[in-house]
This record gives C-alpha cells, structure tokens and sequence, in this order.
C-alpha cells in the first residue's frame, strides 16, 4: 500500500511540474533559511567560543580600578594619578603564588609596548610589540613554525629576542623563516630605537570574521612578543602592572577562587587605598554567560526562520485541497472499488508527506550551500548544522503530516456517490 501510493504521489508531481514546483517553493524557502541561519550562527559562535577558549576557561582576569565612595555610592569620574604603592607589583606577585601555592598554576602578566611600521626599504610589516612572561607566552599556546621561545634568562635579563608571526616574514623575508631567525628587527618607539633579535616564528590566526585590513593580507597587523622585563625597561614601568591573570589550577572552581584572591588582595594591600582597589572576574563566567547568550540569539533567528516554513506548510495544505477537488471521482471511484476511509487518508497524506519531503531536502541542500557561502564571506568558518540537518528532516514529515491531514480527512469523508457525481 505504501508502495503504490509513494507511486502515486510522485506521478501526481510529475503531471503538474510547475504546480509541485511553487508548492515546495515555501518549504523549500522555509527549510533554506533555517539552515543557512544556523549554519552561519554556528559558525559565528565556534569562532567566538574559540577565541574566547584561548583564554582558557580557568583563566582570572584581575585590574586595578577605582573604589566606589561609601558615602555616595558612585565611582570618581577622574580618579587621582597613581602612586607607586597603587601598582602591582612583583613583591605582590611573589606573596599571591606563595599564599595560594597548589591552588594556582602561575600568574600571567603582559605589557603593551604600542603599533609600529617595520621597514626594509620598500618592504614592510605592521606589528603589535608586547611584552610577556613566561606563564603568559605558555597561555599563548602559539604554534612554532621556526626557531624556539624565550629562554629563562631571557626572561630574567631583559633580553632583547622576539617572536615573530609568519605574516611577517612573508613581508620582510618572503617567506624564508630560516633566514629570518638570528635577524634584527628594528623599531621606532618614543622617538626612540630599539633592536631585537628574532628567535622564534609562530603561525598566525586570525580571529574568525575579523574584516581588519580585508583588501591587502600585508596590511595586517599581528603581534610580536618580546620579554616582558625588556618591555617593562623600554616603558620604565619596571615591576610595576595594572593587571595580571591568575591560572587557577584543573582541580580548582575559577569562579570561586577568583573571589577569594581579590578578598586576600583587597585586604592586605589596598585596604587603606583610598582611591584603588583590585577587581577581577574569572573566563569560566564569561565563556558560560556568552554562551547563553549567543544560543538566545540562535533560537531567535531560527523562530524567524520558522514563520517562513509555516506559510510554505499552509501552501501545502491549500494546494492538497485543490488537488483533491480535482480528483473527487477517483476518490468516488477508489472508494467504490472497496477503499476504506482509512485507505483515501493515507493516500493523500503520503502524498503532502512527499511534497514536504522533496522541498525539505530541496531545502536543506540550498540552506547549506547559502550558510556556507554567507560564512565564507564573513570569515568565519562554516560547518553544517548536524541537528538542524535532523531536525529539518523530522519537521519535514511532521508538516506533512500535520498540513495534510486535514485534506486527507475531507476526502476519506467524501460520499461516494456523490463524489461519482462530481463533475
């Protein structure tokens, strides 16, 4: 029976091509858009939660900022110009990792040295010149093409080494890395200039969708890492931050143990601060919050999506009506033939089942394509919705289903004489 009856319906969409065509054009529509939006926010949402990942997620963020007045509640709008004992400083470094010793993995401290032009003669290359600790440089995570990171003493002596990205030598060295590493770069700061020694090249990745410098890859500016002592000597900031990262260790809750570390600094260091105090938060909770937030913006551009499928469902359910009006005498004659009630239902939904099914694969083939184009284009990575694949599938049978249904039922509900009788 099922058999025949998928003969049928395809017959039936056969004879009126331009008929089923339109028919599967809403489904077709509907299904296309859910896709290609949950495609293109998937794709968006692995690229922000890989960014984010970087971070790592027992990752704590701490910086200096202003006290709140008591007595107002409200934050100065220009607090008064730091003192040296406002700083964080290596002293205060060396205290945390002792007091919260098993609890934390090390502390990461970077220090912005500023954007600059590389030249060499009509050559070129814009970096970021930062400066890092060892436990930042191993949160990096950077992947080495060439050369090898920084040594201890580099770290402890301010040496004047540096980490380029490939970006770079293909500006400067085109390409040859081997003949990059033991170079100088030379840089211009402050009216000042500073050598360094490259020793090391890491694979540069840009951040998914980032539109920086589109027209000309050379434009791009990537980072270039030196010793954070060497930069803290060129910013004469020597030992002193406003900022710091606490690795929490695998066994410890980031967000707890970052409420415990600012309590202990507050109490013992800025205490009596009458202006400063630490404040942090920890990745864990950005990366859940961000989270919830970007899957709230999936289910809202999917239930837009979904308004289109349901005008394509009602399509279905008008045109199975007029289909049946067409064929009321052979539903007369089946009918008169011994076809239960039970027999015309069935035949008429297989046949809205078919035409959602067609235009949902239909669908799903051009949301694909669509989501991957429209990633593509926005730099980001487009990778297929596997549920949403699923559950278009099953939305497909169940729109079948559910808009044929009650078509299917007026026609099993026809009288046969009167339906013989139908001119």
């Amino acid at each position: 029976m099922l058999h025949e009856n998928i003969k049928l319906a395809l017959s039936g969409l056969a004879a009126n091509k331009l008929r089923s065509f339109l028919t599967m054009l809403g489904i077709i529509i509907g299904i296309a858009s859910i896709i290609a939006i949950m495609t293109v926010s998937d794709a968006m949402n692995n690229s922000l939660k890989s960014s984010m990942g970087d971070m790592g997620a027992n990752n704590i963020e701490y910086y200096l900022t202003a006290k709140m007045n008591p007595d107002t509640g409200e934050y100065p709008d220009e607090p008064r110009k730091m003192k040296n004992d406002d700083y964080i400083t290596d002293e205060k470094m060396t205290e945390i990792l002792k007091q919260f010793k098993g609890k934390i993995e090390g502390i990461s401290l970077t220090e912005e040295i500023g954007s600059v032009k590389v030249m060499d003669q009509k050559k070129y290359a814009n970096i970021s010149l930062i400066g890092m600790n060892s436990t930042a440089i191993t949160k990096k995570h950077l992947k080495m093409l060439a050369g090898r990171t920084f040594e201890k003493s580099e770290f402890l002596n301010s040496g004047k080494t540096a980490i380029v990205s490939d970006r770079y030598i293909n500006n400067l060295f085109d390409g040859d890395m081997e003949a990059a590493l033991g170079k100088t770069m030379e840089v211009q700061l402050d009216n000042k200039y500073y050598k360094y020694t490259i020793v090391g090249v890491y694979e540069y990745q840009q951040a998914g969708g980032s539109s920086q410098n589109m027209g000309n890859p050379n434009d791009i500016t990537t980072d270039a890492y030196i010793p954070l002592r060497t930069a803290s000597a060129q910013n004469k900031s020597l030992g002193e931050y406003t900022s710091f990262s606490v690795l929490a260790a695998k066994n410890e809750d980031p967000e707890m143990l970052s409420y415990t570390i600012k309590e202990y600094i507050n109490d013992r260091y800025y205490k009596n601060n009458d202006t400063y105090e630490i404040d942090g938060y920890s990745m864990k909770a950005e990366l859940e919050s961000m989270n919830s937030m970007m899957n709230t913006q999936k289910l809202a551009f999917v239930g837009i999506g979904a308004l289109s499928l349901l005008v394509g469902g009602i399509g279905v359910m008008n045109i199975m009506i007029v289909s049946i009006t067409e064929r009321t005498r052979e539903i007369g004659t089946r009918k008169a033939l011994g076809a239960t009630n039970g027999d015309i239902r069935f035949q008429f939904i297989t046949e809205s089942i078919i035409v959602c099914m067609i235009g949902g694969i239909a669908g799903i083939i051009s949301g694909l394509i669509l989501g991957m184009v429209i990633s593509n284009i926005m730099n980001y990575k487009g990778v297929p919705s596997v549920p949403g694949i699923i559950a278009c599938v099953l939305f497909s049978v169940a729109f079948g289903v559910f808009f044929g249904f009650y078509p299917a039922d007026r026609a099993a509900k026809m009288n046969p004489i009167e339906a013989l009788r139908y001119e």
